[in-house]
C-alpha cells in the first residue's frame, strides 16, 4: 500500500477517535438518555468537550477532501515524492490540530488547519 492510502486509513483512524473523544465529552456535560434521544435543542457543549466536537466536525469538513485527492491520485497513477509529501503534512497537520483544538490554543490551531491544507494543495497541484 502506498503512503497515500496508508495515511488515509490512519486519518479515518484518526476521525474515529475524535468521534470517540467528543462522545466523552458530552457524556460529561449530558446523561446517558439525552445522548440517546435525538439531541434537538440541547445547549451547545462548553469547554473541551465543545472544543472537541468543533475539532471533529472540522475534520469531517476537511476529510472527504483527503479522500477524493488521495483516491484520484491513486487511481491516475499520479503518486510521487509531492503526494507523498502532501498526504504526511495532512495527517500530521490534522492530528496537531484534534490536539491543540481540544487543549484550547487558537493561533497554534490555525497554523496546523493551514499545514494540513497545504498537503491538500500539494497533491492538487499534481493532479493538474
Amino acid at each position: 500500500m502506498t503512503i497515500e492510502l496508508t495515511l488515509l486509513v490512519w486519518s479515518v483512524a484518526l476521525t474515529f477517535v475524535q468521534v470517540l473523544v467528543a462522545v466523552a465529552g458530552a457524556s460529561g456535560q449530558f446523561d446517558l438518555a439525552t445522548l440517546a434521544s435525538n439531541r434537538e435543542g440541547l445547549p451547545a457543549l462548553t469547554g473541551w468537550a465543545g472544543q472537541a466536537q468543533r475539532a471533529h466536525h472540522n475534520m469531517l469538513e476537511n476529510l472527504p477532501l483527503f479522500i477524493a485527492l488521495v483516491l484520484i491520485a491513486q487511481i491516475a497513477s499520479r503518486t510521487n515524492a509531492t503526494t507523498a509529501l502532501g498526504a504526511q503534512l495532512f495527517f500530521w497537520g490534522r492530528l496537531a490540530h484534534a490536539i491543540i483544538y481540544v487543549a484550547g490554543v487558537p493561533w497554534l490551531r490555525t497554523l496546523a488547519w493551514l499545514v494540513s491544507v497545504i498537503g491538500l494543495i500539494l497533491i492538487f497541484l499534481q493532479l493538474l
